[in-house]
């Protein structure tokens, strides 16, 4: 039985090293601890019993943390902070000829109309998207 476990440790590190999803790490553990009871000279039933304890109790416990190291952050960038903010049309937005520019927080963007429409100079409209070095913007609603 010792060299099924030796076999089954040996698939599981190749398995595990191959992806990087954490599919097999607990496996790993679980068939180190079976192949020393199977050293240790531990029944074949005590030896499943142990691998699937230690395969489980290493799930529960080191899931949640591997997911959190693992897991990328979403990192909103200076130009997707943007994205909500007001802005002035500082150049008449017009998609149809591909001109249009607006200021926001004191930076000059290159525009363009979310809906397609002319804004013109002087609107303060909303950022909606951000498209490689353009922005998108709407119309904003005034309310008094």
């Amino acid at each position: 039985m010792q060299w099924f476990w030796l076999v089954a440790l040996v698939l599981f590190i190749i398995f595990e090293a191959a992806t990087s999803a954490l599919v097999s790490l607990w496996f790993i553990g679980g068939s180190l601890a079976a192949l020393l009871a199977a050293i240790f000279g531990a029944p074949i039933w005590a030896q499943v019993i142990l691998f699937l304890a230690v395969s489980v109790a290493l799930l529960f416990a080191l899931r949640p943390l591997m997911k959190k190291f693992v897991t990328p952050r979403k990192i909103v960038t200076n130009a997707r902070g943007n994205i909500g903010k007001n802005a002035i049309v500082t150049e008449t937005i017009d998609d149809l000829h591909g001109k249009g520019a607006v200021k926001i927080s004191g930076v000059l963007w290159s525009a363009r109309s979310a809906d397609g429409s002319t804004i013109e100079e002087g609107t303060i409209v909303r950022v909606t998207e951000l498209e490689g070095a353009k922005v998108c913007v709407e119309k904003k609603e005034v309310t008094l």
